[in-house]
């Protein structure tokens, strides 16, 4: 393992790696994994990655656990990058337009990325029993891989998250509680409780690997892109860790000599229903103040207050980003859009995307022949209540 040190994002306290932690004593905010990057360079390298088993995991060396019969997979991540044509087309600019499939991961969207990772590491350090808040597939995906690591699972949802979420965690093994509220309302019963019920929490952000396994994404953009990055990223965003992740993954691939110095534009995708990145951006915000009634369709857009927020501002800001938020109707339509140029029945959240790249176009904010990734976080079938 190159794992070096925990150290928390915000005041830069460093914490030993081979024990549970959650947020930084200090401060009260994220910790993030550090790596012996030079060591791991000495075998993580681009043609070694050639003879590589195509998931995650092939990027062993930048990834927290030490002893791989640890590792609880189901072959998650190198999703495809799909190349549009007739999508592109209907667009009032010229673009090289890519879309990053998740909902090809297992449990069918990319929180498989973050549990791998987080139920591992959770295995490798001894946990039994985890419990996680979620609007959603977050929940499917822990559910999944603790039952697969053999642990149990308490899951806290609001009560109108889509129902194939909640049958999934059912059937998946998971102790399931509706909650009246908002994914907020349930992570406080998790805080409330992990202790004296002997949890370990896996909320976003709340410990230092989901975050490691969403990393990746930006490891197999660079990949297969042929190590030049985009131009510009859409994401949709809820906790952030997807966006977060990715600026991580580029900061350490430069490290190792791998990318240079230049970074894609990202762009944060929200619903103007719930859309508290998208206010702290442009009001000049570090820290995003918590939205009110947060109301949208895009269950994983409905986060009225991330914990990670300032990463994700400031990785906008250093990437010269914008945040934009788009209406439920607009993502809505996105997704047939998509579905009846290209053939994937997207995930409202991804569709999210498609809307809010035409207003780029419009600010002029995305140039001629920029080459563009509109990340699919999840699969549409997820969402039948929406449509």
């Amino acid at each position: 393992m190159n794992v070096t040190h925990l150290e928390c994002a915000n005041c830069h306290k460093n914490y030993e790696a081979n024990k549970l932690q959650n947020l930084c004593k200090e401060c009260g905010k994220p910790l993030l994994v550090r790596y012996d990057l030079e060591k791991a360079a000495e075998t993580l390298t681009k043609d070694s990655l050639k003879l590589r088993e195509p998931n995650l995991w092939r990027y062993s060396e930048v990834l927290p656990v030490e002893n791989e019969e640890n590792i609880v997979s189901f072959g998650e991540g190198l999703t495809p990058l799909l190349k549009t044509k007739n999508l592109a087309e209907k667009l009032s600019i010229k673009l090289n337009l890519f879309i990053k499939d998740e909902s090809q991961n297992p449990t069918q969207s990319f929180k498989a990325r973050g549990m791998t990772a987080a139920v591992s590491m959770a295995k490798e350090l001894g946990v039994k029993k985890v419990a996680a808040p979620s609007a959603g597939n977050a929940a499917g995906a822990l559910s999944a891989y603790a039952s697969r690591a053999e642990m149990q699972s308490f899951l806290f949802m609001p009560s109108d998250t889509p129902r194939a979420n909640i049958i999934e965690c059912e059937q998946t093994g998971a102790d399931v509680t509706l909650v009246d509220g908002l994914i907020t309302d349930c992570g406080k019963i998790v805080a409330e409780r992990k202790d004296a019920e002997g949890w370990f929490d896996v909320s976003t952000l709340k410990e230092p690997y989901r975050v490691e396994g969403k990393k990746t994404m930006g490891y197999e953009l660079a990949e297969q892109f042929g190590w030049n990055l985009p131009d510009v990223i859409l994401y949709p965003t809820g906790g952030g860790t997807g966006l977060i992740g990715m600026w991580k993954a580029f900061d350490e691939m430069e490290t190792m000599g791998w990318i240079d110095s230049f970074r894609p534009r990202l762009v944060s995708v929200q619903s103007i229903g719930c859309a508290p990145i998208v206010r702290a951006f442009h009001e000049g915000d570090r820290f995003a103040t918590e939205w009110s009634n947060a109301e949208t369709v895009a269950s994983g857009l409905r986060v009225p207050k991330a914990i990670g927020d300032f990463l994700i501002l400031d990785a906008l800001r250093q990437s010269n980003g914008t945040a934009i938020a788009v209406s439920d109707e607009e993502l809505i339509n996105a997704v047939k859009e998509i579905g009846t140029s290209e053939g994937l029945f997207c995930a409202p959240e991804g569709a999210a995307c498609l809307p809010a790249l035409r207003k780029l176009i419009e600010q002029n904010l995305v140039k001629e022949n920029e080459r563009v990734v509109i990340f699919n976080t999840g699969a549409g079938v997820k969402y039948l209540e929406c449509f």
